[in-house]
């Protein structure tokens, strides 16, 4: 915890890897002669003293983005139509009869239209222009959380305290510190890094703030913030910086991205490191990838990727490389879904890949996978069975084998899959890292080969729940021209505990005892392990109705939603292929075919999926006495592969009984490794449990896993390999 100790009305705590720093509106509308500031201000004298800020704000921003700290900028303004400038804001001020106002918003001057979008009055200045890892929130209003999404983006990166600077005290900078002061956020202003148009009105917000024994929150100076940033370095121990090309793999990507900025290596250097790496592993297992990008080329693209960002600010995945997995299109390269019948090459990227790619990310390849995305085994692929990281004899689990195999190997720093019944959740446990299932809808499946549209999801496998959700921040955009797509602002918000999780709690449920019954007896233990664990970290266990979920999996393959699987993928396809397909599959859909649902089947399917949709909901709503997460085992065994094609269909089901639901009831949820036992052979196993949240609740998801992370290591580091079957 950092402190500013002479803050207003009391020393500001803050820790530093959860607090924003929010520059509110420097553009040149407002600091600019001009601009609609000047306009507002009336005043050149008065105005001039906006622009003086600048260097003061600079000083801060550059500090805290040498840090990694998280910053965001804010532009108000409106689209050129206007469409969302309501009457009141665009006529109140040069309606006054006795008023300065001459020009109002929309109106032409030296920097273009006041206020409006795209003009060049509108951008921030030079001197503080965004780097492309900073959000830009563009806002219509005086305040920031109403027609923007910047309580979600706070939500994503796990926010809990901000810092103010920015123009106007009295205006904007006011009205936001009050909106995230009633979402929880502890919040603190520099009054040195704030100006505005009356300086009476400044002083009195100011004291505002800080009135009342903190009201609204704290006010402080840059000199203290600055101070406690530079005692922070230089008191805490710095961890010995572990070697790059070791044989535990790439460091983390904020650590990565930390060296390439340092200049100790580069993009060139990790593409070789990482295809030295792939070289070895294929001699392990070789059936991970179906088209590996030669290392000439992907050397060519990080030497490109360097040309690019020569002396400027890095992209947050700037030099980190990926696998994709090959149901999600990459443009110029066939996507097999491990049916070459079914392969297709596409022009374009899937937009979540192409998001990766324009945050600087390097693509190594498309990987394996269970064919058409059916399974949880990772054995039913005309490319090879690849198996588990852990062990040539067990499985890697499925349909999302590559994906997993390629991260839990160190091979990439991470993966994009896909989860529709646990595609993404079930090898991740089993090949010991983490995968990230994100609330349907919030990131786009244009360029995805549907296994099921309505509830397929794309997924992240990274070896860290920190990677992992830097990734989903990455892909997790709206996309307008996905159907399927959720309108962010249908999504839902909470409010704050800047205590964080582990102090300031929160609650979770897991299955009854009837439903643990089917875990091995060494899984059983290492969930019993782990529930304790949570509770040691702030987790208070309750109870809920958990046949909610037991019916909804059951919809997954005893209802009509697989045949919404078989039309996704085309029903004369498959009936003219059934016979060259994996057998597993064939006899899968074989029998589906030869007993189609009636109407009534598929509509009373489709009521059931709804009632159990809301009712899941309901457990997750806090307000109602509901639950923040679920906390349930990824999977029951991890089968041999002999085992799991001696008995392809009753094993798979069985591995299914913890994930198959999540998505019939809109769930967003995230595997956590957490430990190892030994089986009766002598080889050592993972073991994962995995986090699961309503709708839209994915940032929480991320948080509550964190704590469990990084307890359920300091646990495990004195228990590795100690239990056994």
């Amino acid at each position: 915890m950092l402190s500013l100790p002479n803050a207003r009305p009391y020393a500001f705590q803050f820790p530093l890897a959860t607090t924003a720093l929010i520059v509110i509106d420097i553009q040149r509308d407002f600091v600019d002669p001009g601009g609609f500031g000047s306009v507002q201000c009336g005043n050149d004298e008065v105005f001039s003293k906006a622009r003086a800020i600048v260097p003061t704000v600079k000083r801060v921003l550059d500090v805290f983005r040498a840090f990694g700290g998280h910053v965001i900028h804010t532009r108000e303004g409106h689209q050129p139509d206007l469409a969302d400038l309501p009457a009141a804001k665009r006529l109140r001020q040069i309606s006054s009869p006795h008023g300065h106002h001459t020009m109002g918003i929309g109106d032409q001057g030296p920097m273009g239209r006041l206020l409006v979008r795209g003009e060049y009055g509108h951008d921030i200045v030079d001197e503080l222009a965004p780097w492309p890892s900073e959000t830009v929130i563009d806002k219509p209003g005086k305040g920031a959380f109403w027609g923007t999404n910047i309580h979600r983006v706070l939500l994503t990166r796990g926010i809990t305290h901000i810092v103010f600077t920015g123009v106007t005290t009295e205006c904007c900078v006011t009205t936001i510190l009050r909106e995230a002061n009633d979402r929880g956020y502890q919040c603190c202003v520099l009054d040195d890094c704030t100006q505005g148009f009356d300086a009476q009105q400044v002083t009195t917000s100011l004291d505002i703030i800080a009135g009342q024994d903190g009201l609204f929150g704290f006010v402080g100076t840059s000199s203290d913030f600055l101070a406690a940033i530079h005692e922070s370095q230089t008191q805490l121990t710095p961890p010995s910086t572990p070697p790059l090309l070791s044989d535990n793999g790439l460091p983390s990507i904020p650590e990565l991205i930390s060296r390439y900025k340092k200049g100790s290596t580069s993009p060139a250097e990790v593409v070789n490191y990482i295809y030295d790496r792939i070289e070895k592993y294929q001699l392990v297992d070789p059936a991970v990838w179906i088209q590996l990008e030669t290392r000439e080329n992907v050397l060519k693209a990080a030497e490109s990727l360097v040309s690019k960002y020569a002396n400027k600010p890095l992209p947050p995945l700037y030099g980190i490389t990926f696998s994709v997995k090959d149901t999600i299109d990459v443009a110029n390269i066939p996507t097999t879904a491990a049916c070459p019948q079914y392969a297709y090459t596409p022009t374009s990227n899937a937009p979540a890949v192409q998001h990766v790619l324009d945050a600087g990310g390097i693509f190594i390849g498309k990987v394996n996978l269970d064919q058409l995305a059916t399974g949880l085994s990772g054995t039913r692929s005309p490319y090879g069975v690849p198996h588990s990281v852990f062990s040539d004899k067990h499985i890697s689990g499925g349909s999302s084998s590559g994906s997993s195999v390629s991260v839990g190997a160190r091979l990439v720093s991470f993966g994009l899959a896909t989860d529709t019944a646990g595609s993404g959740r079930v090898p991740a446990a089993f090949n010991g890292v983490v995968g990230f299932k994100p609330t349907k809808g919030t990131v786009s499946a244009i360029g995805l080969v549907p296994a099921c549209r309505t509830l397929d999801t794309i997924t992240v496998i990274a070896p860290s729940v920190a990677d992992a959700r830097l990734a989903w921040r990455i892909i997790a955009h709206h996309d307008a021209s996905d159907p399927f797509s959720k309108l962010p602002r249908s999504l839902p918000t909470w409010h704050v505990n800047y205590l964080g999780h582990r102090l300031g709690g929160f609650t979770f449920a897991i299955p009854p005892p009837v439903a643990l019954g089917i875990l091995t007896p060494a899984y059983h233990t290492l969930f019993s392990a782990a529930v304790q664990t949570l509770r040691a970290s702030g987790g208070r266990l309750v109870g809920i109705d958990y046949s909610i979920f037991e019916v909804a999996g059951a919809l997954l393959y005893d209802g009509a939603l697989l045949h919404e699987r078989m039309t996704c993928l085309g029903l004369d396809f498959l009936r003219s292929n059934l016979d060259t397909l994996h057998p597993v599959i064939s006899s899968l859909f074989s029998k589906a075919l030869a007993s189609p649902p009636t109407a009534y089947d598929v509509f009373s399917d489709q009521a059931l999926q709804i009632q159990l949709t809301r009712k899941a909901q309901q457990v997750f709503d806090t307000l109602a006495d509901g639950i923040d997460v679920l906390v349930v085992p990824t999977t029951t065994q991890h089968p041999t592969i002999e085992a799991m094609q001696a008995n392809p269909l009753a094993l798979n089901s069985e591995l299914g009984t913890f994930t198959h639901y999540a998505n019939v009831v809109d769930l967003c949820g995230l595997n956590v490794p957490a430990g190892t036992y030994v089986d009766v052979d002598g080889v050592e196993l993972p073991f994962g449990i995995t986090v699961l949240g309503g709708s839209g609740f994915d940032a929480k998801v991320f948080d509550i896993a964190a704590v469990a992370e990084d307890a359920l290591a300091r646990r495990g580091d004195g228990e590795k390999g100690l239990l056994s079957t």
